[in-house]
């Protein structure tokens, strides 16, 4: 996997070329739980996928579910949450993230794929307040739900900054008669 700057990531989706356009996975990392968000055909909404089990022996098999949905989905890359801290020191949740992509890295079973990292703050806790009205009983149901939306509040937060500066460059473009 090659980690690209957001700009890059969303350039190469662009630049596709193949007959399906390619979408975009969401990722929500927690130490139990990979919350899972795919992006439409047109990579302007993040739907809600799944929820992957994450344990220190399951990588490969992580690895190969998400060579899965890159076949079935057409995926150009990885939108990975990431607690991004205003002082720049890091924290328990980003070393967390950190040691899952590395692990999938070192798989090498998605060597193809590129990824990016999304500043997740505050997502989970968004979708809690969210969820609460719901009165979801089971705590597992509960916990799997959170992660499943935090993925989209990820992949949707990507996917609206990334085409709002596409359509204000095309604006730009415009303007000056390009």
């Amino acid at each position: 996997m090659r980690l690209l700057k957001a700009e890059e990531l969303f350039q190469k989706l662009l630049e596709g070329g193949s007959k399906k356009q390619p979408r975009l996975l969401g990722l929500d990392v927690g130490s139990k739980y990979v919350g899972l968000a795919v992006s439409d055909q047109k990579n302007r909404i993040a739907l809600p996928l799944s929820v992957l089990g994450r344990t220190k022996t399951n990588i490969n098999l992580m690895a190969d579910d998400f060579k899965t949905l890159v076949k079935n989905y057409s995926l150009a890359g990885l939108v990975v949450g990431y607690p991004f801290n205003l002082q720049g020191q890091s924290s328990p949740d980003a070393s967390q993230v950190s040691l899952l992509v590395g692990e999938l890295c070192k798989t090498g079973k998605l060597d193809d794929l590129s990824y990016t990292y999304w500043d997740e703050n505050f997502t989970s806790k968004c979708v809690e307040a969210l969820l609460n009205p719901l009165k979801l009983n089971d705590p597992v149901e509960t916990k799997t739900m959170t992660d499943k939306f935090a993925a989209v509040c990820i992949l949707q937060g990507y996917l609206d900054n990334m085409n709002r500066a596409l359509r204000s460059a095309d604006k730009c473009d415009s303007a000056s008669g390009q």
